[in-house]
């Protein structure tokens, strides 16, 4: 995509069908070379005048398709566009899909002729397309997109009045992550499409829980569009709106859907035994049954080298004060720091009473950053901690021990050698405990920890260096706080199965799921003998049974065909992923083992794996000869890389349960505007300068009656470097249909409501609680606004000393629940509310060097921007905290509707 030369229309979708902290979106991009394409938006009539043309590429229909059968999730993702214009054009098809599925399928149908990938082994594919091979890498049709995404994109070049339909297919095994599963549809249109279509059918012959249904753009007008139909094995989901239903405001053709549609359920668990689905002779075996939790035995190890120093070890001691809150008191914990030299907190592992919590808690707020990294020796504390308190019998029998190391950079001090890191670990542990790693940053060596955690009974973890940094470390901690079972075997006759998968589990956590798949080696069920063994609470678990096929047609007799070989192709994918696991560690025999055979399926099942390429072979033109293009599937080391190279600041995606990011959208400062954008993880700023006095519209929503404007002041003289800074320091705020007016500045707040004004002080802790709005005065630092049934906003103060010579007082501006206004809702941060589409690509050294410049396309448009940081002052009113962002010159030119003067209002409570 980086390489369009024009402008540009996005037409965003897509689906996908994965576990909880997954996610993914989709697109189809048509480029023009020859006129610009521009959006109309429904704002201020001198905000239309801009000159629109029409757009020749005719988007017929964008559909996905996902069903779900027992967890396996197939999706079909089609888009269909017509060329209105009489000369030819490129049109560009994009998905994002999760990281962990794999690419089934690929076509292209242009004039009646289809054109299909094929998939092959990565290192035949890149010998036989040399001239799709640049630096020794693919021309790759996939890129890495954010924490759990990756992007598929092609184009093709389609002739004068000619259609072509794309359909890409992908498929993944759901995984139970805190009691549900979850499929997550990201949609992004940037323009009205004629047929846009989302079908999500869910078969469970084990039985449905619950489902539920519900999107981040929804409003009351389109929340009745979601159609929900719920059996005892069967769930439909749809959503299908009319272009008129898209459309944001009347006239525009700007759209109302823009973010996610997410689709959670669980299943019924009636029988510790678990549930087991045969078909056409291979099995899978669900097994998630309800037990008392294990008490478990945790040390932190936690990174204090100077490399964690500043927003990292905040956040990191964030993280631990919420996750010793929740440390159960039957568990025992001990914390070790480290940097160049070992800090432990205690000698031993500590019982979680109350007491012992509060010291850990106050223990934790001391830590600062220091020296170098010495991982080995600190991870080594934390085994001989554990086998010595086992020694004397400290621990309780039945427990799980577990190390959970946080580190952000590379070994540099005692033994530096990851190779022997993992080595001294592995001969340590000896399989007795489980070593969770959890790489902070993109400057961690991530293969080093993925391969020691994997050699140890454990898992590895990237947490990305974001502004929720604590909710992932949180909710990672989570996810593995409450273990059920510990040393899990799952038995099955020798002489009835083979090709079974990983059959013996560590542990068993409480709301995941293990999942074993195998072929049958007849139909004979008689003597299909089922056993699940392991360590439970107060003694061995133990649960026996006889297996009995599920008759389908009887559980769906109105479907002809679902999905038939799922349970083969489920198997098929689950042994990929645990080949692919396997082959990162052991001999080098082992190794070649295991890849040669993850190959080999991967070949068999056409899965586009990280051993296989699928390749593309696009048509032949007038300008051009046909031209293949190679799909690779990226590993976890190439997508750090590609971040690392390309500044991808990367997307929150792990929070704890029920906990979903929302935008945030503010003024403050010098003014700087900033709209965050926690879905993909970035931000837009930009700055207005003009001279003191003059008002700007804020916010305006006619259909709510809403309005915001603020007046802008500047310092009390001009300062020596002759730049005179101007600061927000009065807002209006009406609410028309509620009767509300409050002006708030640095001085006082005034409210008028019910006919009359209410003055409060900022020196005064203070509350009004209306029939129709709510203030809450934080002394000398905030107010909230809470508007009955509406949008919540909050201003806070910010006081300059007063003998400063130059500053004064000035007020930041925030808007909370922005989703609740209307699709019409306008000014300087209004239009942002619905969100905003963009690319950024061509990135290049700028002025400074830790601040690089890159391309943006935004609204038809290119434009030249800063990579940069502006505060956020919520939690922090006297120094803020940097956000990472996109900065937008000449008072946002390009970005914002109009120019900026269009914004310009002539009193606080004025619309012009």
């Amino acid at each position: 995509m980086s390489g369009l030369l024009g402008v540009r229309l996005l037409l965003l979708w897509g689906c996908a069908c994965l576990w909880l902290s997954s996610s993914a979106s989709g697109a189809l991009v048509i480029s023009r070379h020859d006129e610009a394409i521009q959006e109309r938006r429904g704002a201020a009539r001198s905000l239309q005048k801009r000159s629109t043309n029409e757009v020749m590429v005719e988007v017929h229909s964008v559909t996905v398709d996902c069903t779900v059968t027992s967890r396996f999730a197939h999706t079909v993702m089609t888009s269909k566009a017509f060329n209105k214009a009489n000369s030819s054009q490129e049109i560009f098809f994009e998905v994002e899909l999760p990281k962990t599925a794999f690419i089934t399928n690929f076509s292209m149908e242009i004039e009646g002729q289809v054109y299909v990938g094929e998939v092959k082994e990565k290192e035949k594919a890149k010998k036989q397309y040399e001239k799709a091979v640049s630096s020794g890498q693919t021309a790759g049709l996939v890129k890495a997109s954010g924490r759990k995404m990756e992007k598929f994109s092609v184009s093709v070049n389609i002739a004068a009045e000619s259609n072509v339909t794309f359909v890409l297919t992908y498929e993944e095994l759901l995984q139970r992550k805190l009691g549900r599963y979850e499929l997550l549809t990201r949609v992004k249109p940037k323009t009205l499409v004629q047929d846009f279509q989302i079908v999500t059918n869910i078969y469970e012959p084990q039985g449905i829980s619950y489902v539920d249904a519900h999107a981040t753009f929804l409003s009351n007008e389109l929340l009745p569009l979601v159609e929900k139909t719920v059996t005892d094995r069967k769930a439909h989901i749809s959503f299908s709106p009319t272009m008129e239903q898209q459309r944001k405001c009347p006239g525009c053709d700007g759209t109302l859907i823009d973010g996610d549609f997410i689709v959670s359920y669980d299943v019924k668990r009636e029988k510790n035994l678990g549930d087991i689905q045969i078909v056409n002779g291979y099995f899978v075996h669900f097994f998630a049954p309800e037990l008392p939790k294990l008490p478990k035995n945790v040390v932190f190890v936690i990174d204090i080298s100077g490399s964690m120093s500043g927003r990292k070890m905040e956040q990191t001691r964030e993280a631990m004060l919420a996750i010793l809150q929740q440390v159960h008191e039957d568990d025992h914990f001990a914390i070790i720091l480290f940097d160049s030299v070992i800090e432990t907190w205690k000698d031993s592992l500590t019982k979680a009473t109350k007491e012992n919590i509060t010291e850990a808690m106050d223990y934790i707020r001391r830590m600062s950053s220091r020296g170098t990294t010495n991982i080995n020796d600190a991870v080594l504390t934390a085994v001989n901690m554990l086998v010595k308190d086992r020694q004397m019998e400290r621990l309780p029998d039945r427990s799980a021990d577990m190390i959970i190391l946080l580190t952000d950079g590379m070994p540099n001090e005692g033994e530096s050698n990851t190779g022997k890191i993992q080595e001294n670990m592995r001969t340590a542990i000896g399989g007795n405990m489980s070593l969770y790693c959890l790489g902070f940053g993109n400057d961690v060596d991530y293969s080093f920890l993925d391969v020691m955690s994997k050699q140890n009974k454990g898992l590895a973890r990237r947490i990305f260096e974001a502004s929720d940094a604590a909710a992932q470390l949180q909710g990672f901690y989570d996810e593995v706080a409450s273990p059920l079972l510990l040393e899990v075997d799952m038995h099955y006759p020798d002489n009835a199965v083979d090709s079974l998968t990983t059959s013996h589990f560590s542990y068993l956590f409480n709301g995941t799921e293990i999942v074993v798949a195998g072929h049958l080696m007849d139909n004979d069920l008689d003597n299909f003998l089922v056993e699940v063994v392991g360590q439970g609470l107060e003694e061995d678990f133990r649960v026996q049974g006889q297996v009995s096929a599920a008759d389908w047609d009887v559980f769906y007799p109105d479907e002809e065909y679902i999905f038939g070989d799922f349970t083969e192709r489920l198997w098929a994918y689950l042994t990929i992923q645990q080949l692919l696991d396997k082959s990162k560690s052991g001999t080098p025999d082992e190794k070649a083992n295991t890849t040669a055979k993850a190959l080999d399926m991967s070949l068999q099942y056409s899965f586009v794996t990280p051993l296989t390429s699928m390749v593309v072979t696009k048509p032949e033109t007038e300008d051009s000869t046909s031209s293949p293009l190679i799909a690779d599937k990226l590993t976890e080391e190439q997508r750090q890389q590609a971040e690392k190279m390309t500044y991808n600041y990367i997307p929150a995606q792990s929070y704890p349960r029920h906990y979903q990011p929302a935008p945030t959208y503010f003024v403050d400062g010098d003014p700087h505007f900033m709209i965050e954008l926690p879905d993909r993880g970035d931000a837009l700023c930009f700055n207005i300068n003009d001279k003191p006095g003059t008002i700007f519209n804020l916010v305006r929503d006619s259909n709510s009656g809403i309005l915001v404007n603020g007046e802008i002041i500047g310092d009390k003289k001009t300062p020596p470097d002759g730049k005179i800074n101007t600061y927000f320091w009065r807002f209006g705020i009406v609410h028309q249909t509620l009767g509300v007016r409050l002006e708030v500045s640095t001085e006082d707040i005034s409210l008028f409501q019910d006919g009359k004004w209410v003055k409060l002080l900022w020196s005064d802790a203070a509350s009004i609680k209306g029939s129709n709005v709510d203030l809450l005065v934080t002394k000398d630092r905030s107010l909230t606004v809470t508007l009955r049934d509406s949008v919540k906003f909050v201003i806070l103060l910010h006081k300059v000393w007063k003998k400063h010579p130059y500053h004064r007082d000035y007020l930041g501006f925030y808007t909370l629940d922005s989703h609740l206004l209307s699709p019409g809702v306008h000014g300087l941060l209004g239009q942002f509310y619905h969100g905003i589409n963009y690319e950024v690509a061509h990135l290049h050294p700028g002025k400074v060097p830790e601040k690089p410049d890159a391309t943006m396309y935004v609204k038809g448009q290119e434009l030249n921007v800063t990579r940069g940081w502006q505060r956020d002052f919520r939690n922090d009113v006297k120094n803020g905290e940097n956000v990472p962002c996109w900065f937008i010159h000449n008072n946002g030119t390009g970005l914002i509707d109009g120019h900026v003067r269009d914004y310009i209002v002539s009193g606080l409570f004025k619309s012009v």
